[in-house]
């Protein structure tokens, strides 16, 4: 080893030290490919991060699709339970498939929850093309005939989004949860190619991963499923002014790995609330359809747990699970 390695290598340690944080970079896994809302919040996150000064260096984003986010769920409980360098991005997507025991065997209370900083309005959209023009036109053709209308969605059957069509479905009228028509897969950029490409009728949603979609006239919104119209986006009715009183959030956070530290927990809470609080963080609430939603730290855990009963029994209701 050379007398300047040698330096470097205790300045880099020294410096390491000092400043409190890790001296490797951060990860951030994105349950799903890229385009997605769980990447959304890995991506964004990851930029805040290094540009308000937490991390020193780039949050690295790695996207590991399947099951749902079950792969991703499985490899930090299986592999990487003390990694106190790593978060990953959840929503109700998450919790759902938690409540509905879809993660082989996994349970909430092997991993820790570290926040939520944003809600994402449920949005439901149909191609650009579709004859349909209003929710209650989308509802007739279900009602009609089930069997010609199938939604497109980035979550597995049962989860979050195919749980939004059901309950909206019962809301207006149409109680057959097991005929409608909903394909599951891993992540909104996938579900909604589906429907750009007419392979599905609609696609249900969450605002800010088909901001894009929508503001490039790929696919018309039918209504988003939130108390009142978005800002930025008040050209979508919602579903209550349709006639059909439901709304929809998704959550937008992150969990850390069960088998860290309380330092090291406490070290990314105080981390996301900067995030939260930062102008970066409100920009990107705004620009991408985003309602606040701020619940960090122990609050968020013991709120998750709830959530997730509280799906259980609305599964178990429409018949999901037993």
């Amino acid at each position: 080893m050379t007398k300047t390695f040698a330096r470097a290598l205790r300045a880099g340690v020294l410096m390491a030290t000092l400043g409190g944080t890790s001296a490797m970079a951060a990860e951030c896994i994105a349950p799903a490919n890229p385009g997605g809302g769980w990447d959304f919040t890995c991506r964004q996150i990851a930029r805040i991060l290094q540009e308000i000064g937490v991390e020193q260096n780039m949050v690295q984003v790695s996207n590991m699709a399947g099951a749902g986010g079950g792969v991703a769920y499985t490899h930090v409980v299986g592999q990487r339970a003390t990694d106190a360098d790593l978060i990953v991005a959840a929503s109700s997507a998450t919790t759902t498939r938690l409540a509905q025991n879809a993660f082989a065997g996994m349970t909430v209370d092997q991993v820790r929850w570290l926040g939520a900083i944003g809600t994402d309005p449920g949005v439901i959209v149909v191609g650009k093309d579709s004859p349909f023009q209003t929710l209650g036109d989308l509802v007739s053709a279900v009602k009609a005939d089930p069997s010609k209308v199938a939604f497109a969605g980035g979550s597995a059957v049962g989860g979050f989004d195919h749980l939004k069509v059901l309950m909206m479905l019962r809301r207006a009228g149409f109680t057959d949860a097991r005929a409608v028509k909903y394909i599951g897969l891993d992540g909104g950029a996938d579900a909604i190619t589906q429907t750009v490409g007419g392979f599905t009728q609609a696609m249900t949603g969450d605002l800010s991963e088909i901001t894009g979609f929508i503001r490039s006239g790929d696919v018309r919104a039918l209504a988003v499923l939130a108390d009142a119209r978005v800002d930025g986006f008040e050209d979508i009715p919602t579903a209550k002014e349709q006639g059909i009183d439901f709304e929809a959030g998704n959550w937008r956070g992150l969990y850390v790995p069960g088998g860290i530290s309380d330092a090291e927990f406490d070290r990314w809470v105080e981390a996301l609330n900067k995030v939260a609080a930062s102008d970066q963080w409100k920009q990107t609430m705004t620009e991408n359809g985003l309602d606040e939603f701020i619940l960090i730290g122990p609050d968020f855990t013991e709120w998750v747990r709830n959530n997730v009963t509280e799906i259980q029994e609305i599964s178990r209701e429409i018949g999901i699970i037993q």
